[in-house]
């Protein structure tokens, strides 16, 4: 019976877990809509796992990659970034997840033209495009149009824009607010910048930011300063490490790969792996 428990649970935890950290990836966002960037580039690839735990062992359930490429979106020269999500296959006979998400930024003001989702989650399919106009301050989906504050993001444009801000210009326990699009639904939320510290993975040790993101409470989240996140300290601001406790257990979300970063990566400062 506690197996069947678990695996009931975990029908509705698997789908959060692959995209779940996506909104809460979310660094800062400056007063200006226009910032230059400097953190990454076409090519660039980011690969993180997904692990589970609900006692002393991490459960791996599944990984996402990150993709920038070169596009066109309305005459507009923009990034098209990529994240494709999914469980791995030993965890499909309990519940398939093939998740995308698309963002279409703006080269010259890293806002968002475009974004798209598109998931399959146990054969259950959503499908929502949203076309931004922040002249005008619409943002329009497949279910209608809404108005958007200034300098408003998607889910996954926020988190190549806040990889430009310069942590340098906070101190420790500083909230920097941002503007979020989501589910056709506004929010107005803060990070809070915690400071640096040294951070050890099975990529080995780093120096890094760590940030409290202010979460969106939702089906396996509890709203409130819960999750960190550590970001690599250089140029590129890459996320190194995604840690949060959720209703029941908790999760982790590590970088386990990358390509092509635009600056070098001042990492891993030694060879020390984690059993982490």
């Amino acid at each position: 019976m506690k197996n069947l428990a678990l695996i009931k649970y975990s029908r509705a935890l698997i789908i959060s877990l692959i995209f779940s950290f996506l909104p809460l990836l979310i660094f800062a966002q400056k007063e200006s809509c226009t910032t230059t960037n400097s953190a990454f580039e076409t090519g660039e690839k980011l690969t993180f796992r997904v692990f589970y735990n609900m006692g002393a062992l991490w459960l791996n359930t599944g990984d996402a990659i990150f993709n920038v490429e070169d596009d066109k979106v309305k005459g507009h020269n923009v990034y098209h970034i990529t994240g494709d999500g999914k469980t791995m296959k030993s965890y499909d006979w309990i519940f398939k997840v093939r998740d995308k998400y698309e963002t279409f930024i703006d080269k010259t003001t890293l806002l968002p033209l475009k974004f798209l989702r598109h998931v399959d989650e146990g054969g259950y399919k959503i499908y929502n495009d949203v076309n931004f106009d922040h002249d005008k301050g619409n943002a329009t989906s497949m279910n209608g149009c809404y108005k958007i504050p200034k300098c408003t993001q998607d889910v996954l444009s926020a988190i190549y824009y806040a990889r430009n801000i310069n942590y340098d210009d906070y101190e420790p326990g500083d909230k920097i607010p941002f503007n979020l699009f989501l589910d056709d639904k506004n929010y107005a939320l803060y990070i809070r910048y915690l400071g640096k510290e040294k951070i050890t993975t099975k990529l080995g040790t780093f120096n890094a930011i760590v940030i409290q993101p202010l979460l969106i409470e939702g089906t396996i989240f509890k709203g409130g300063e819960k999750m960190k996140i550590w970001v690599s300290d250089d140029k590129n601001h890459v996320p190194l490490r995604v840690n949060s406790p959720i209703l029941v257990g908790s999760i982790k979300v590590d970088l386990m790969s990358y390509e092509n970063l635009k600056n070098p990566f001042l990492g891993p400062i030694n060879n020390k792996k984690s059993n982490d």
